[in-house]
């Protein structure tokens, strides 16, 4: 047939039959031929003899069109497939190939998954292209400065209800930590925190956004600029009463590192959240605390120096005194408190003009005067206001009032009194 005298070969394999045939010809020696082809001259004698056996056909490898011999067998590779279209429906190939050894007890490389993803059509999310941006060197220590943000997702993929992840992360390790709460608000954000500092320590430093549970972003007032003073956010106020140094960023691509997390979280925790059917904030944060450290040894690095610079908690500190929402109200003539659209009775007699409702990150509320709790009770029953009938007005409507209307008469008869005093008047003092 034609098509039999055809021989299929790469670059590097006709460059190898030129160099040989060359050496066949007597035209280099076949030291010169291991030279160009940076092979031993063992090698190059092989090959030679090859092709004087078997024709310029001999330099195509023995293996083309061979299965490997490391080659997954095909029952695995159809096995593993079906559990990606079904089970990891959505997986990319690394997550896949380590859910399908931890679960299923099926190796595979994830670079081979990938392979099999494109030969089978199973589309899978991708890295998209970033950017270039400026590389900024890892903190040295551990503990040096710690990101924090907090990441609005559907978490549970509508088993639950949509939450936030408040997360931080270590700069210099890549240590994660965080919790699931209902909202990004200033007592999630202080009882995350109070978490982190249980775990870990009072860091160095903060790196925050400028979200306004962070940041007061409204002009100074006239005291702050006499004051030469910028206002702060409570939760500000109080990592700064711990000592911690607070920084804000400028854009989201500065704080890359907590961005970075969340974008591999909502890729791998909902999936990881998915097989283990979890679907309440308490579930969730339940299964962080295996997940997180999980984490941590996959994806964190070593610091460049072993010191520790988070510092322990104070013996003498109480941190939900101070991890808790403050806000003054005036005490009323009735020694009442109105919060949060509700009304209190303090049972105490004091003379003050206001006093301070701290609410805590366990739900719990105090009412203080000079830092001296004060007895109280929530009024429920209150009079309602009687709401008084409005009556209707209607809207006056401009009219031209008729040619024979009295008063046109009246306004012609006053005009013509009125010229009358006038000229008398003038007449008087001529």
């Amino acid at each position: 047939m034609a098509g039999e005298d055809i021989i299929m070969m790469t670059q590097g394999e006709l460059k190898k039959l030129h160099i040989a045939k060359k050496a066949i010809d007597k035209t280099i020696t076949q030291t010169e031929a291991s030279d160009f082809l940076d092979l031993s001259l063992r090698q190059v004698g092989r090959i030679i003899a090859r092709i004087n056996l078997e024709g310029d056909k001999g330099i195509i490898h023995k293996s083309r069109g061979k299965p490997s011999n490391r080659a997954k067998p095909r029952k695995i590779k159809d096995k593993a497939l079906k559990l990606c279209r079904e089970k990891y429906k959505d997986f990319g190939p690394t997550l896949a190939s380590e859910k399908l050894f931890e679960i299923d007890k099926i190796k595979v490389d994830d670079e081979t998954l990938r392979l099999w993803f494109i030969e089978g059509h199973i589309i899978y999310r991708s890295r998209r292209k970033r950017p270039h941006r400026q590389w900024r060197q890892r903190k040295d220590c551990f503990g040096e400065m710690v990101q924090m943000d907090g990441s609005h997702h559907d978490w549970f993929e509508g088993r639950g209800e949509p939450c936030v992840f408040m997360g931080y992360i270590d700069d210099a390790t890549g240590n994660p930590f965080g919790k699931f709460y209902d909202y990004e608000g200033t007592l999630p954000a202080m009882d995350s925190f109070k978490g982190y500092i249980e775990k870990n320590g009072i860091p160095l430093s903060l790196y925050l956004d400028k979200h306004s549970t962070y940041k007061v972003n409204h002009k100074r007032s006239i005291e702050d600029e006499l004051n030469n003073t910028d206002p702060l956010s409570q939760f500000t106020m109080t990592v700064k009463e711990l000592g911690a140094n607070v920084i804000h960023a400028d854009s989201p691509q500065a704080k890359g590192r907590i961005e970075r997390l969340f974008g591999t979280l909502q890729d791998r925790l909902i999936k990881e959240m998915r097989l283990k059917g979890i679907k309440s904030i308490e579930e969730g944060n339940r299964f962080l605390e295996w997940y997180l450290p999980v984490y941590a040894k996959r994806f964190g690095v070593v610091p460049a120096k072993t010191a520790d610079l988070h510092r322990p908690l104070p013996k003498t500190i109480d941190l939900d005194k101070i991890l808790c929402k403050k806000t003054e109200h005036a005490l009323r003539n009735d020694f009442t408190v109105a919060h949060d659209k509700k009304l209190y009775q303090i049972e105490n007699n004091i003379r003050a003009q206001k006093v301070t409702v701290e609410e805590r990150t366990d739900g719990s509320m105090f009412i203080l005067h000079r830092d001296a709790p004060l007895k109280f009770k929530e009024i429920i029953t209150r009079p309602k206001k009687v709401v008084e009938q409005k009556t209707y007005v209607f809207p006056n409507k401009a009219r031209t009032p008729a040619a024979d209307n009295p008063w046109r008469a009246f306004k012609i008869n006053s005009r013509s009194a009125r010229e009358q005093r006038e000229r008398e008047l003038l007449l008087t003092e001529a």
